[in-house]
């Protein structure tokens, strides 16, 4: 990738359908500005419906055309997960791109309704899940596409499968790494089963660099805001995290661009945190075919869905 890549290359997505998950606030909203103004239907997927209400009112501010849905998805409860996939085959026949975005990061040690450890449970069981019940609408879908946004905390993050909830020992940074990890495991797993499938689907996933969103704001005040974390946002951002119109760029551009591939990690270019999106390497699991067979299998135990290829 040589261009410097910006939303302005998205084509026209007029009669596309999107998914975005957490499309209320952060990337997900940035995501959802730009794909609308671009003439895609956007499902606003999230939690909080009067925070989605309000996400939508202003996205229709700036794009009084922009064609949007909200349908309420709690990533921390399955049956949430499966009620909303329900509710969106009810309504629609086609899904072209399935961003997976949502998500909590380094809160103190809580667990999803179904008893998972929060940020695993949140961050990547609950898009595994909805992922295999949207699997079929992708199917029936041209070129159709799955994006996972992930961090730069998946580039030291580890899969411990002997404590996968964190029960024995639990650190909120280890857990998010862990979930980051997690969701460009699966990004990578799944384009294999769909290459294998000799189906036209791809799946990829990202990571923005740093952007100071409301994660971090959620972060810091579920645990207490720990000074030390205060102080590095407070001092470091703005210096090193980069405006979210530049970091959602390696998203949009795994989600949407043609000379996007499957099974690829993007990020920014410029020491990893900076610029615009280029192919990155993100964690040696990714081509370890054993930890990922094996990753997959636990998702497909703890979540009860299994693909249908």
């Amino acid at each position: 990738m040589n261009k410097k890549w910006t939303a302005a290359d998205i084509s026209d997505l007029d009669g596309q359908v999107i998914i975005i998950t957490g499309a209320n606030s952060g990337l997900g909203l940035e995501s959802t500005k730009v794909l609308a103004a671009k003439g895609a239907t956007v499902v606003m997927a999230c939690r909080n419906l009067e925070k989605a209400a309000a996400a939508k009112a202003a996205v229709l501010q700036a794009t009084p055309t922009a064609t949007l849905d909200i349908i309420p998805l709690d990533n921390a409860s399955l049956a949430s997960v499966n009620a909303f996939a329900a509710a969106f085959k009810a309504k629609y026949d086609r899904l072209d791109v399935l961003l997976n975005n949502a998500g909590v990061m380094a809160i103190p040690r809580q667990e999803t309704v179904d008893g998972f450890e929060m940020q695993l449970g949140t961050n990547h069981l609950a898009h595994f899940a909805l992922t295999g019940y949207l699997l079929d609408v992708l199917k029936s879908t041209p070129n159709a596409r799955v994006h996972n946004t992930s961090s730069s905390a998946a580039f030291g993050g580890r899969i411990n499968f002997d404590d996968l909830m964190s029960k024995q020992r639990y650190s909120r940074w280890g857990a998010y790494g862990q979930s980051k990890l997690a969701n460009a495991a699966f990004a990578t797993a799944l384009d294999k089963r769909l290459k294998a499938a000799g189906l036209d689907i791809i799946s990829n996933s990202s990571h923005p660099g740093w952007v100071v969103t409301n994660l971090q704001s959620n972060s810091l005040e579920q645990s207490g805001n720990p000074l030390g974390e205060r102080l590095l946002t407070t001092m470091l951002a703005p210096f090193l995290a980069q405006d979210i119109e530049i970091g959602v760029l390696p998203q949009l551009y795994g989600a949407t661009a043609p000379e996007a591939e499957g099974g690829k990690f993007y990020g920014p270019k410029t020491f990893r945190m900076l610029g615009h999106p280029a192919e990155q390497k993100c964690n040696a699991m990714l081509a370890d075919a054993n930890a990922l067979a094996r990753f997959w299998d636990v998702s497909e135990d703890l979540t009860g869905v299994e693909y249908s290829f």
